[in-house]
């Protein structure tokens, strides 16, 4: 297998950059030549919302990725896709609070109190933005052990976030549940019980492979 190397990962980080900055452009494009369907304002929030969920899908899986194929230099992209998660989070929230409620204070407040979803939805963006926020290095050394702890907060993001889009729709719950699905196996992953689990698995596979590679030796 190909191992990774800084020349790799400069061309990986300019893929996820790519990957990240041409949904934005489509957006635009979308809006911009009219086809963005009848009601272009809940695209908008919808495209961006749904954008911040793939980007977060994308940050929790770089860890299982990384650990299953050995590619220790993957880990050095989480900081980089969980920033486009800021960016995502940050442009829906424009967009719900610029081009929905034209930017009424008095009207998000009651929003926020009349409907569930947006508390939700606004009390995981302000952990992504507490987690964008002291994602640089010279905070990390300051912040120390309470640094891991703080982005440990990411998996209370992962429960937040599909909720919040699970209990904005009224009736198409097929896509909110997969995210709901999606997110509760990456979840799952990083319990101790799976880490166990697992590793048990892959060690019992390996020791019969080792032993069916003894039988053919030994049949030759």
């Amino acid at each position: 297998m190909l191992r990774l190397t800084a020349k790799h990962l400069f061309w990986l980080k300019a893929l996820f950059h790519l990957l990240g900055l041409v949904p934005i452009v489509y957006l635009v494009l979308t809006v911009v030549l009219g086809r963005a369907g009848g009601d272009p304002v809940q695209h908008i929030i919808h495209y961006t919302g749904i954008g911040a969920l793939n980007a977060l899908a994308a940050t929790l899986l770089i860890s299982p990725i990384a650990k299953l194929t050995k590619q220790g230099l993957l880990m050095q992209t989480r900081r980089l896709v969980g920033l486009y998660v800021f960016a995502y989070a940050t442009l829906h929230i424009l967009a719900f609070f610029s081009l929905d409620l034209l930017f009424a204070w008095e009207l998000l407040f009651s929003e926020v109190v009349k409907r569930p979803y947006i508390l939700v939805g606004a009390v995981a963006y302000l952990i992504v933005t507490a987690l964008a926020i002291t994602s640089f290095k010279a905070l990390m050394r300051k912040m120390g052990r309470r640094w891991q702890t703080l982005h440990n907060g990411v998996y209370l993001v992962a429960i937040l976030a599909p909720i919040h889009f699970y209990w904005s729709v009224k009736s198409e719950i097929i896509e909110p549940s997969l995210y709901i699905v999606g997110f509760s196996v990456l979840l799952l992953w990083r319990t101790p019980w799976f880490k166990r689990h697992f590793s048990r698995k892959v060690a019992n596979k390996t020791e019969r492979k080792l032993t069916q590679d003894k039988a053919s030796i030994k049949s030759v």
